[in-house]
């Protein structure tokens, strides 16, 4: 048996790597355990109980084209535990011979060290001390070192999270056995996951219509799109325990997470960040709405093939791959996935996700882009728009005025009818100043006075 022990009981664990797990058990590539632990003292796990652990997965969305709906029951959970008033039966899985992997998910605040937590604590120490506690058990035993596959959403989330048990090893005074224990047994993967997750039904027709479909009631149901993918950095001898290839996710063992990172955040995210605000200044709700668009989603499909794409990798052939189940998951109506939510802090967002392959379009040409110059364009567009009204920041779209939110300094600044110009060429918002890309400054003031004047730039 293959026991994993898994930080985190939320929707997107089980949705992700509980279905995968589940997937294995069921194609015969294993015997494997989930064991859940409750990393917050909030929450209950009583749904837990009443379902013995057993939970089911809707994934919703398109596949090749079609409308798919595909249910699957999660049986490989075990148990659930509460170590805040169950500690014995958490410290006694450190010292299973059997536990091979250790999966967390803790938000993204959840990998940090903090010099006040104690050694005998736990209630109120961060995730990586308790990790620190619990490995120390393990190594105490004398048992072999574990995997651990962080998920959460940070850049080098397992090299970050080792920093942290090495900080809490030298802050504690632990031994200097343990220590090198930790470094040469336990093998710390960088991990990056993509599949969006949108939790038990939020509408009672959804929820009819779900629990029909699986044929029982099911109080943990939880609902995901079909696109699944989890890149995990290859160490130790993780091959022979984990299947890669598509086992309802995709899951590949890497030297190279960079790639996917890189292809996600450009590909996925850059599309995302690029095509919204000219969306909502449109008239558009949801992506989907942008996808069903012919416009727009020519728009995003011209930025992809032209100005993404061919400056993610040298492997064209699979960033086309990629980007096309980009489109797929874009058009996903039971996602609904609302364009203020992705508009949330846009200016830092369009530096990390956009700004980056227009360097490298002007670098290879020396011409700024033009699909990434355009939606850069509505972005500051719709930005000109704000106006602070009882504390908020507000802009008028389409048929509806949207609240924007992003750092206050930004806000204010347009707020303010400051020159849009003074705001490309400020290095303390871009990291550069984006006057120096030629044209560019008088292209984006040009194309927003066309917007304010009602002409698509589409």
């Amino acid at each position: 048996m293959i026991k994993i022990m898994q930080y985190g009981e939320g929707n997107f664990l089980r949705a992700f790597a509980d279905l995968y797990f589940n997937t294995l058990n069921e194609e015969c590539y294993g015997d494997f355990s989930v064991t859940i632990v409750k990393p917050a003292t909030f929450g209950s796990l009583e749904k837990f109980e009443k379902q013995n652990c057993n939970y089911h997965v809707v994934l919703r969305g398109y596949e090749n084209g079609q409308s798919v709906e595909k249910p699957y029951k999660v049986t490989c959970v075990n148990r659930a535990i509460d170590p805040f008033s169950n500690f014995s039966d958490y410290i006694s899985l450190a010292k299973d011979k059997d536990l091979k992997i250790i999966v967390s998910n803790t938000t993204e605040a959840g990998i940090c060290f903090d010099v006040r937590d104690e050694f005998g604590g736990f209630e109120k120490v961060t995730y990586p001390a308790k990790l620190t506690q619990f490995l120390y058990e393990r190594f105490n035993a004398g048992l072999s070192g574990v995997y651990l596959l962080p998920v959460e959403l940070i850049d080098d989330n397992a090299d970050n999270l080792k920093k942290c048990v090495d900080g809490y090893i030298k802050l504690w005074n632990l031994p200097e056995e343990f220590k090198k224990w930790n470094d040469e047994h336990n093998f710390y993967c960088n991990t990056l996951v993509d599949r969006i997750v949108s939790g038990y039904p939020k509408d009672e027709q959804t929820l009819s219509h779900v629990l029909d479909l699986i044929g029982e009631n099911d109080e943990l149901v939880t609902i995901g799109e079909p696109f699944g993918l989890w890149a995990i950095q290859n160490k130790g001898d993780l091959k022979s325990i984990l299947k890669e290839g598509k086992h309802n996710i995709d899951v590949v063992l890497t030297d190279d997470i960079v790639y996917y990172k890189k292809r996600k955040v450009r590909v996925l995210n850059g599309s995302h960040t690029n095509v919204v605000p000219a969306g909502l200044i449109l008239g558009a709700v949801t992506v989907d709405d942008c996808m069903n668009n012919p416009k727009l989603s020519a728009f995003l499909e011209n930025a992809l093939r032209e100005e993404i794409i061919p400056f993610v990798s040298n492997d064209i052939s699979a960033t086309t791959d990629f980007a096309n189940s980009v489109k797929q998951r874009f058009l996903n109506p039971f996602l609904n996935h609302q364009l203020t939510s992705i508009a949330l802090n846009s200016i830092s967002k369009w530096s990390a996700r956009n700004l980056p392959s227009f360097k490298d379009y002007y670098a290879t040409h020396g011409v700024i882009p033009t699909y990434l110059t355009i939606g850069f364009s509505y972005l500051i567009a719709l930005y000109n728009r704000v106006e602070k009204v009882d504390g908020k920041y507000l802009a008028k779209v389409k048929d509806r005025v949207i609240e924007l939110k992003d750092d206050v300094k930004y806000l204010d600044y347009f707020a303010n009818n400051r020159p849009i110009a003074d705001f490309l060429c400020d290095k303390s918002v871009w990291g550069e100043n984006l006057g120096e890309y030629k044209n560019l400054v008088e292209t984006v003031i040009s194309n927003v006075e066309k917007i304010e004047k009602g002409i698509c730039l589409l």
